[in-house]
Parts: C-alpha cells; sequence; structure tokens
C-alpha cells in the first residue's frame, strides 16, 4: 500500500466529517470494472478480523489492485492511515426485479468513540440507475449515536441521497452513517463490493494539510442539511467540531464558539 497516492485536501476531510460520505466518481478503469464484475461473480473469499490489507489482499491480487488506484489509496490513507486492518467485506447482489429495500441502518452498535471511527468501501463495477436500487443513506446523519437498526422506522427523509452513478465509482462511508440498499427493479444483476477498515493509528493530519486555513474548511464543517430539526442541527455541528479537533490536533477549533462555549470552566477564583 506504499505506492503513489492522492492524498485528500482539508476541504475534503471537512467534507467527509459534516456528511458522513466521499464519493469517488468512476475512479476504476474499464478493464478493472470488467475484471471486478467476473471476481465478484465467483465472490471473494472472507478473511478474519483484524488481517492487516497487506496481509488479507495479496500483491497482484483484483482487491489489491483496486485499493491501489491513486485517489482509492490516497483516500483509504488519509480517512485511516496506513496498513488499516480489514474489519469484514462482502460482496452484495440484487436480483433483477428482486430483494426488498433494506431499512436504514448504521453498521454499528452505539459507538462512543470521539476520537476515532471506521470507514466502509463500497465499489460499485457497473453503472448504477435508479431503477437498479443503489445505496439509499442520509447526510450528516453519522454522529448521532443509534444503535444499528434504530433508525429503520424512518423513510423518505428529506435530503437523503439514493446513489446513481457512473461504472467505477468508491464511495467511502463514515461507520455510523444511515444507509440501506434499494430493491432492484431493473433487468441487471447489480453488484457492490464493501470492505470496513479498521484503523491502526491515530487519526490526525493523515490528508493534505496545506489548505487547512482555506475558509471552505468552515464553511463545509457548518453545512445543515434539509433534515436537521434546528436545535439538534446544531448539536450536529458541535459533534464535528469535536471531531475535527481530534483530526486536527487544534483544541482551540470553533465556530461561533459553540464548544468553546460548552467548556469553558475558569479556574481563577474571584478576589
Amino acid at each position: 500500500m506504499e505506492k503513489k497516492q492522492e492524498l485528500l485536501s482539508s476541504v475534503q476531510m471537512a467534507r467527509f466529517v459534516a456528511r458522513g460520505s466521499l464519493r469517488l466518481d468512476a475512479v476504476v478503469p474499464a478493464e478493472l470494472n470488467a475484471e471486478g464484475l467476473r471476481v465478484l461473480a465467483d465472490d471473494v473469499p472472507p478473511v478474519p478480523y483484524g488481517t492487516p490489507v497487506s496481509t488479507a489482499y495479496p500483491d497482484g491480487s483484483f482487491v489489491r489492485r483496486l485499493l491501489e488506484l491513486p485517489q482509492v489509496a490516497g483516500a483509504l490513507h488519509s480517512l485511516v492511515g496506513p496498513e488499516p486492518w480489514v474489519d469484514h467485506h462482502f460482496v452484495h447482489t440484487r436480483e433483477p426485479h428482486g430483494g426488498d429495500a433494506q431499512a436504514l441502518h448504521g453498521d454499528a452498535v452505539i459507538d462512543v468513540r470521539p476520537d476515532a471511527f471506521d470507514v466502509q468501501l463500497m465499489y460499485y463495477p457497473q453503472a448504477v440507475t435508479l431503477e437498479m436500487g443503489g445505496t439509499l443513506s442520509v447526510p450528516g446523519s453519522h454522529l448521532r449515536r443509534t444503535n444499528e437498526s434504530d433508525t429503520g422506522r424512518y423513510q423518505n427523509l428529506r435530503g437523503q441521497d439514493r446513489l446513481v452513478c457512473p461504472a467505477g465509482t468508491v464511495v467511502f462511508l463514515h461507520h455510523g452513517l444511515w444507509h440501506g440498499g434499494r430493491r432492484n427493479d431493473s433487468d441487471t444483476l447489480r453488484y457492490m463490493f464493501k470492505i470496513r477498515f479498521n484503523p491502526t493509528v491515530r487519526q490526525q493530519r493523515l490528508w493534505d494539510t496545506s489548505d487547512l486555513h482555506d475558509p471552505q474548511v468552515d464553511a463545509e464543517l457548518d453545512a445543515m442539511f434539509p433534515w436537521y430539526e434546528g436545535a439538534t442541527g446544531r448539536l450536529e455541528r458541535y459533534n464535528r467540531i469535536l471531531l475535527w479537533r481530534e483530526l486536527t490536533g487544534d483544541d482551540g477549533y470553533d465556530l461561533d464558539h459553540w464548544v468553546t462555549r460548552a467548556t469553558n470552566r475558569p479556574k481563577e477564583t474571584a478576589k
């Protein structure tokens, strides 16, 4: 995993912290997608939890070459660092005119880590149309502490994103993002390959920080999404600030003093 990498920018990292996802459209070349369809049709043998990525996928294997594409490798390094563990992987398929819409869920039990996160890579080897039932996700939902399918009763949230994408698209999700596969109403068998990665290093300044003070960073972290309620929408920004402080090592970072107010505990006594 030490080959050429195109690291994320600070603006891209801030967008991930706010949205809970990062989408790389058509980054996998056509010949690799064609090979991928054959490989996924035969399934990818499982690997034990906690296997280092370079051990899980031998040099020259399809998955290894997928992960070594410069944009994919750079995004993975920026999010979880070098040589992450493979938590698990799975080949998801949806038969033509088959399958039920998956309930909205996060892929974790309640996760109390304020300073770390896993990421899930989702690879789509073929173009996904609306009829094919691509993955639905809810931007900005990842920092709410829910337990797996607690959100399963929710349907059609404002601003939800139903994936439509070109072949060779790779999406990275924060492990807590609310999402679910949709029913395939097309005539085409749909594939999606998922890998969950666990970091093995502290997730701090792993990306290209040359634009760390770009005003667009603040704009990304301050974003609101249509499904947010007013008060809890502010709480989402509060939680993003805490995560951004951890990722940058900047304990003084804030937006409109949200965290500064809540953590103000003067130690000096009045005279």
